[in-house]
């Protein structure tokens, strides 16, 4: 359909679709290949296993503010600026990383840690702008289509792990910090395709076929997000059930490496089983979307909870070392988090409203980040101190707020927004 300004949408959309699809694959390679030994380099350079969840509760806490500043950017200039920005950023982390296994500080692989999450930032973000021009009935479907080509980069990249490690070889560095040096590579490249391709910009798109004003409204991002989830409850159902459900999946999947290590399982097979979680939690996002469209966002967002709750009770029965238990509860666990991301990713897109989208989304995802931070924080003491199940049966308590918050939604998401004071 052509519009008014003189533009097919749909041409757009499409091609809009296609650049992320070609975005997130990259990316994903970039932020995933180093998810298996960051752990292990944090406790390496630590010298305690308390602390090797800390570089990755780094990265989700980068993630978490690089989401509300990328947000404000993208509100100012556009969706291809912001992921440009936030790829770059996580870039210059991944190099970051790679010195601070190099001279042994642990300082600095938390400081490479915290601008690493600027990639996962821009990757969710990504996720946002394939709604901007879809028609509500198909947001989820939109949606999905891109999660989902995160699969691409993120199964492959944990299974590079071995061939990192002899790149490290080649080029004299530490060996768990080859994933990063490989990983900066396909950040840069991430960078470079959005830069060119991502034209027209689907949000200023968006706003100008609605005839809303280019310049963002009165107030701060934050103020106009809670004003929006005042007005719009299920915005804050949402939030809950996706911050939630992050937290869950982070603090467990940090943890695994080392609760895989501990019973002798070799680097290759680890990198395997993440390989596994993530294929959960990208993989079958065209199915979750499709399933969320038709049959609403608040029941595929129960349905998150309960594969969430089955993987709990997987992982806490698995055994050190290599096993059944943890390849299908690691599984489990990420098709949970995508039945719970998808559905609540695709119920913001659908109601926050237009002049506040990018402000909404960029305050969920820092909500998101937060909390999944002070879970991975945790983690690794509640490991160090009860073990790897006191961790998951701990994780029960946030998989029940993703029900609670999938009943909230279906109870709200039929309102009409509620105005202001």
């Amino acid at each position: 359909m052509t519009t008014a300004v003189g533009v097919d949408l749909a041409e757009v959309q499409r091609r809009t679709i296609r650049t992320l699809v070609v975005v997130q694959a990259v990316g994903a390679l970039g932020i995933t290949i180093g998810i298996a030994t960051a752990s292990l380099l944090a406790r390496d350079l630590s010298g305690s296993e308390s602390q090797a969840g800390f570089a990755q509760t780094a990265q989700v806490l980068g993630t978490a503010f690089a989401a509300y500043l990328l947000a404000r950017l993208m509100s100012h200039r556009g969706r291809r600026i912001g992921l440009v920005t936030g790829y770059l950023l996580g870039a210059t982390g991944a190099v970051l990383a790679v010195v601070a296994g190099v001279i042994g500080s642990m300082a600095l692989l938390l400081v490479g840690a915290l601008l690493l999450g600027s990639t996962t930032a821009a990757n969710n973000s990504a996720r946002y702008a394939a709604t901007d021009l879809a028609e509500d009935a198909h947001k989820g479907r939109a949606l999905s289509t891109v999660v989902w080509a995160t699969t691409i980069g993120a199964v492959l990249g944990p299974n590079l792990t071995g061939p990192a490690g002899g790149l490290a070889d080649l080029l004299g560095i530490p060996e768990l910090t080859g994933p990063f040096a490989l990983g900066a590579i396909g950040m840069l490249a991430a960078a470079v395709v959005v830069g060119v391709l991502l034209r027209p910009d689907p949000l200023l798109l968006a706003r100008e076929v609605a005839g809303v004003a280019e310049s963002p409204p009165a107030g701060t991002a934050w103020a106009r997000a809670i004003v929006a989830a005042r007005e719009r409850p299920v915005l804050f159902f949402a939030t809950l059930g996706m911050a939630c459900a992050h937290a869950a999946m982070v603090g467990v999947m940090i943890m695994t490496p080392l609760h895989m290590e501990h019973g002798h399982a070799e680097l290759e097979v680890i990198g395997l089983v993440i390989s596994l979680h993530v294929l959960g939690m990208f993989a079958f996002s065209p199915v979750v979307g499709l399933l969320a469209d038709r049959y609403g966002r608040p029941t595929t967002l129960v349905t998150g909870a309960v594969l969430l709750l089955a993987a709990m009770v997987l992982c806490a029965r698995s055994p050190e070392g290599s096993s059944w238990q943890i390849f299908v509860g690691l599984f489990l666990l990420g098709l949970g988090w995508s039945f719970a991301t998808v559905s609540a990713s695709t119920l913001i897109a659908q109601h926050a409203p237009l002049e506040a989208r990018t402000d909404v989304q960029g305050a969920t995802d820092l909500v998101m980040g937060l909390t999944a931070a002070a879970a991975g924080g945790l983690a690794g003491v509640v490991v160090d101190a009860w073990g790897y199940p006191a961790l998951t049966v701990c994780s029960i308590g946030l998989v029940a707020l993703v029900a609670v918050a999938g009943l909230g939604a279906r109870a709200t998401s039929g309102m009409e927004p509620v105005p202001a004071g």
